[in-house]
């Protein structure tokens, strides 16, 4: 039984874009308004307006128990359907059918008084929900003991930090009963015990009969969570399905790569008149059944440059960098002696080193180990997505690299009892 139908639903909305010499700061604003409440001239701004459709023409259904995934890029329109479906905000165009009360956590803080304490906001959130007292009071133990916020119920919730607000938002979401659960991004504020638990609410939760409609980045979760799942860009929903054939389509799709660079002939090559690239690859040794470069791949860095030099000792320098600029590590090549001719060359990076992320390499051909001769920047970019096997943690992994070096732990010897 469909317990949630979407039919050609759309979001529409005009942006306003103000162009002339009163600019768009606060102190032009002030001044306009000013001269206006006084008899003076404001300024002679042309506004234009902008159509942008949040959603366009989406339609689908969700079945009693299913516990769909929400995937895209920031902007695709994932938070505009939830906040339809939560009838926080009116479609333009189109019907949605909902059977069942509805919990929603959209963002940190939903549905609280900052003013009222943890307790009162419990009760408070249960009445939006059309629960009565008794069934409240008969969760109110549940909900306090996995939101963890004992020592804090009877403070104001507006003194909670964005961790205990998403536990206590979470908590009664979960254990108040309703049919539906809409939950976005914020498990991501919770730590790691906290989204493992909360996983597992949401998948016992669901084994009961409730309905999951689950929004995160976090590819790893959805996977683990979501037995369907719905992939968005630029408004439209793109494909739905089984989660682990819309998860890998999803990746194919939007991974910002750039895995090959090549040149035929010198004269259009980058370079200079010493030496000029004629080819740089990435290439993806992917694990079996795998369509795309995570952190399990193992890849080969190919080269090949024309060096226009008699006789010269050259080595390269290959610079991988993070999306936002740091280089992650420099390998070079041993310094060796060549004449003119194509140079080609290997270097590989193993699995299980760089971490989830956005990368880019860099290609320098050096002289004599100290005179850069040319530097290929940017020359290839790829995507590492992550993969995660027997760990129930769902957070961002920290730092750039991600390697498995031998680790031992052992018990040396038992406490005696006193």
């Amino acid at each position: 039984m469909s317990v949630i139908s979407v039919e050609n639903l759309s979001k529409h909305y005009i942006i306003d874009h103000k162009k002339g010499k009163g600019g768009n700061s606060l102190r032009d604003a002030i001044t306009h308004t000013v001269k206006g409440l006084f008899g003076g001239k404001g300024t002679d701004d042309e506004v234009t307006h902008e159509e942008f459709w949040a959603l366009r023409d989406v339609s689908f259904s969700v079945e009693q128990g299913d516990r769909v995934g929400i995937v895209g890029h920031n902007g695709a329109g994932k938070s505009t359907l939830l906040k339809i479906l939560s009838k926080i905000v009116e479609p333009t165009t189109g019907q949605v059918r909902i059977r069942g009360r509805v919990a929603s956590l959209l963002e940190v803080g939903t549905g609280f008084h900052p003013e009222l304490t943890g307790r009162e906001n419990i009760y408070l959130n249960g009445s939006l929900l059309g629960m009565k007292r008794e069934e409240i009071k008969a969760s109110f133990d549940e909900i306090v003991a996995f939101a963890g916020v004992e020592r804090f119920l009877d403070t104001p919730v507006k003194r909670y930090s964005s961790g205990m607000y998403v536990r206590l938002g979470f908590a009664i979401s979960a254990h108040l009963n309703p049919e539906i659960m809409i939950v976005d991004e914020v498990l991501a504020v919770g730590d790691a015990d906290f989204q493992k638990k909360s996983l597992g609410k949401m998948r016992d939760n669901s084994a009961s009969g409730r309905t999951i409609l689950f929004v995160s980045h976090n590819l790893t979760a959805v996977q683990a969570l979501c037995n369907k799942t719905l992939y968005f860009e630029k408004g439209q929903l793109i494909e739905q399905g089984e989660t682990n054939q819309v998860v890998a389509s999803y990746l194919s799709k939007v991974a910002r790569t750039r895995l090959r660079r090549e040149w035929a002939t010198p004269e259009e090559a980058p370079g200079n008149d010493l030496v000029r690239i004629r080819r740089m690859e990435l290439v993806p040794e992917y694990p079996q059944g795998a369509t795309h470069i995570d952190v399990r791949t193992p890849m080969r860095i190919q080269f090949e440059f024309w060096n226009m030099m008699d006789r010269a000792n050259l080595n390269l320098s290959l610079h991988v960098y993070s999306l936002t600029g740091e280089c992650i590590f420099n390998i070079g090549s041993q310094s060796q002696a060549y004449g003119k001719g194509l140079i080609q060359g290997e270097c590989v990076i193993p699995g299980y080193f760089l971490n989830d992320g956005t990368y880019t390499i860099s290609m320098m051909i050096v002289k004599d180990t100290v005179t850069p001769l040319f530097n290929m920047e940017e020359g290839i970019t790829f995507d590492v997505e992550d993969y995660r096997e027997g760990v129930a943690w769902y957070g961002k992994w920290p730092g750039y690299v991600r390697p498995q070096f031998p680790f031992r732990v052992e018990a040396l010897e038992s406490l005696k009892e006193v």
